[in-house]
């Protein structure tokens, strides 16, 4: 049995340093739980963009711009190592840590941001780095689309961990390419909410036969309004709103909730996973093993990372 960890909490939002200090602390606290695998939301890291779900698009080009360029000021950069800090408290509690991070491309434009997702071992080494495949609706606004080079299962201390953010849990073909690789747990960073989301965690449970652990932000109006200009920050006038519920939850194999959901209101939300469960859950339907059907349907997944300029070296 192994002890998981999600963490609930708002970010520091627009302030990179102040929010990894806040999840450098929850790591701490959650290892002294026995926490042997943590987790954190969607773009948290310095936070998700919740304006864009308020200011119609193109209405305020000005407004949009400053927002934007805020963000991209205070986005994660790997190349630069900025989250040493998170890297060296799971090194330091010997714990496997996967936050949601805003990304600034670094090997490119050095401009483009993109919702990602990454994964720490234990020893403070990056496993993996997975880049949200399709952006939702105005998030298309705000980061670019992801390939499926990340799209991994790698191996931990608390067993085999993928990853899919938000609404990707509804791409069937993403779940089965996960799924392939041997999946015993399934980690959803989410800004979605809500019974639709917890449905979906259930489901999702039962037709790969996995451990779910679905991370959700949560945070009120005197949150954000804070970090934002003025003008921004009246979107969020009233401080005690919700603006996002959170719900995190913890679903066995099979689709039986254990821990949560933890609605409005921030905390760690404690599990225990036994991964016996996994094999015993697809006995009867294990959806890439016996219960597939690859002399009639089979799923080509192409992992080449995308590269907008390749270069060659003159002989």
């Amino acid at each position: 049995m192994d002890r998981v960890a999600i963490v609930q909490l708002a970010p520091a939002f627009l302030d990179r340093a102040a929010t990894l200090s806040r999840a450098v602390a929850a790591v701490d606290e959650a290892a002294q739980g026995g926490a042997r695998l943590v987790v954190f939301p969607e773009a948290f890291v310095p936070g998700y963009p919740a304006w864009i779900w308020r200011l119609r698009p193109g209405a305020d080009m000005a407004l949009t711009e400053q927002l934007h360029a805020r963000l991209l000021e205070q986005a994660v950069h790997l190349g630069r190592d900025d989250l040493a800090p998170l890297r060296e408290a799971a090194r330091s509690r010997e714990v496997t840590v996967i936050c949601g991070i805003d990304e600034r491309d670094g090997e490119f434009s050095r401009d483009t941001l993109y919702n990602t997702v990454v994964v720490i071992g234990p020893d403070g080494t990056l496993l993996n780095r997975h880049r949200k495949l399709m952006p939702t609706g105005p998030e298309r606004m705000v980061w670019g689309f992801g390939d499926a080079s990340g799209l991994n299962v790698v191996e931990t201390p608390c067993g085999r961990v993928g990853t899919l953010l938000c609404w990707e849990n509804y791409l069937p073909f993403a779940r089965a390419a996960l799924y392939a690789q041997g999946l015993q747990i399934l980690v959803a960073p989410t800004y979605d909410q809500g019974e639709r989301s917890t449905a979906t965690m259930q489901h999702i449970a039962r037709e790969g036969g996995c451990w779910v652990l679905s991370a959700g932000c949560a945070f009120r109006g005197g949150d954000i309004a804070p970090a934002l200009p003025a003008k921004a920050s009246a979107l969020f006038a009233d401080a005690d709103e919700w603006i996002n519920a959170g719900d995190s939850v913890v679903v066995a194999p099979g689709g039986k909730i254990v821990a949560g959901p933890l609605h409005e209101r921030c905390g760690i939300l404690v599990a225990e996973l036994d991964l016996e469960r996994v094999g015993v859950a697809r006995r009867s339907l294990d959806v890439a093993g016996h219960y597939a059907r690859p002399d009639l349907f089979q799923l080509h997944v192409n992992k080449a990372p995308a590269r907008p300029v390749i270069f060659t070296q003159e002989e």
